[in-house]
């Protein structure tokens, strides 16, 4: 459905499919098979708050600014500088992330020119998703769109607000949202070994179609 609802937006350069692992890569490489487009990953690390590392107070992808949640850091009266040791252990585990997903079959694939499409498996703060455009902006994406099956309505404001499209099939009221899996029939988790196996075997279909010209490769640190 999310395949169908993307292949009617209009895009203004080649299009490039990029998942959000670990749960969005299943749904990018759908995306991605629907548009007949290439698909890669973005990792993105969230900088969890002081006893609840679920709640983020920022989030980044490698190489790129921390874009940090404001509200939740004076709620909780915490400060960047009081996050600067959660920062530089979400760095090295982003590091070693993007290591254990990345084969010789899937370099990273520049984003610059490119319909940029960020594909995850749903929005509940934005904190990943916040990082990710604004990573793929630094990046001279030609333009960005976010696709997820479902976000509250608030989260959906706040991401349209920064000037790129959103494409969601489901805005539910944020009174009725507790979490992206209640809206799934069935929210496995998905392994890194699966992730990894999706964007290899993505770019084989992908050049076997004869598309090619997937571009120079990503800096991802």
């Amino acid at each position: 459905m999310l395949g169908e609802l993307i292949a009617r937006h209009p895009l203004k350069a080649e299009p490039l499919v990029v998942a959000l692992p670990r749960g969005g890569v299943p749904l990018g490489y759908e995306v991605a098979k629907k548009i007949s487009a290439p698909l890669d990953f973005l990792v993105v690390r969230k900088i969890g708050a002081p006893g609840h590392t679920e709640l983020a107070c920022g989030a980044f992808i490698l190489g790129g600014e921390v874009v940090w949640n404001t509200h939740v850091m004076k709620a909780l009266r915490v400060t960047r500088q009081d996050l600067e040791a959660t920062y530089q252990e979400e760095v090295e585990e982003a590091k070693l992330r993007e290591e254990a997903l990345r084969t010789p079959e899937s370099p990273p694939i520049s984003l610059a020119k490119r319909s940029v499409i960020i594909v995850d498996d749903g929005i509940a703060t934005g904190a990943t998703m916040k990082a990710a455009i604004h990573g793929a902006v630094a990046e001279h994406a030609a333009e960005v769109i976010v696709a997820v099956p479902v976000a509250p309505v608030s989260t959906c404001r706040e991401i349209e607000a920064m000037g790129c499209a959103l494409i969601c099939d489901q805005r539910i009221d944020e009174r009725s949202f507790s979490s992206v899996g209640e809206w799934y029939d069935s929210f496995p988790q998905v392994t890194t070994e699966e992730c990894r196996d999706i964007v290899a075997r993505s770019r084989h279909e992908i050049e076997w179609k004869g598309r090619g010209g997937l571009g120079s490769p990503r800096q991802t640190a």
